[in-house]
């Protein structure tokens, strides 16, 4: 992974050493409580990515969203997309890039809220390779349910039922969850089952 973040480092034309701000954020998604918004969510966010990349508008800059937008993640927060985007605008600038590129950069992590429709094709691509996981099988899909009640650890039982059930009724309640036509037709038709199964179990 270190190889494909200098890689983009010098796509972008960023300055400063790549090598120390590769390890701060291995070090960020490295916390002990990462049991799933770690580096193996960011190495199959990049996965995802790679399948789709010749659709973005500036593909270098989804690639830099995704390395940045669970850096700061803390279950005790209400603010982690925030934080992680002005972590990541932060870091643009003393990069040396544009404040266009910081700005454009913080926009795509803040999408990750999942507040809101978005109506720009990067923004999608990117909203639809967070959402990817709800889609995959059942085997992964529930490895990704026991990791996430892992992270909430502290949160009790109950309360943690209500709250995600919540959380998934939402993305199951939209129209469509996926945005764009590649991850609708890979992933739409097992997201659903999956979120049905989990909403049942919770409830």
């Amino acid at each position: 992974m270190k190889k494909r973040f200098r890689e983009l480092w010098n796509k972008i034309d960023a300055r400063g050493d790549v090598e120390k701000e590769f390890a701060r954020l291995k070090m960020m998604y490295s916390g002990p409580n990462r049991f799933y918004h770690n580096l193996n969510h960011i190495k199959d966010c990049l996965k995802e990515f790679d399948f789709v990349r010749n659709l973005a508008q500036q593909p270098n800059l989804i690639e830099l969203a995704i390395w940045y937008h669970d850096a700061r993640y803390n279950t005790q927060s209400k603010d982690n997309e925030e934080q992680s985007a002005q972590l990541a605008f932060d870091t643009c600038l003393t990069a040396k890039l544009s404040k266009k590129i910081a700005c454009k950069v913080r926009d795509l992590i803040l999408a990750t809220k999942h507040t809101t429709i978005p109506n720009g094709i990067d923004t999608k691509i990117l909203i639809d390779i967070d959402l990817s996981i709800l889609g995959k099988c059942k085997k992964e899909f529930n490895e990704y349910e026991r990791n996430i009640r892992k992270e909430y650890s502290l949160v009790p039982e109950n309360k943690f039922k209500r709250g995600r059930k919540a959380i998934l009724q939402c993305f199951l309640d939209r129209d469509i969850i996926y945005l764009t036509d590649f991850f609708k037709t890979k992933y739409e038709k097992q997201a659903r089952v999956n979120l049905e199964k989990s909403i049942r179990k919770l409830s």
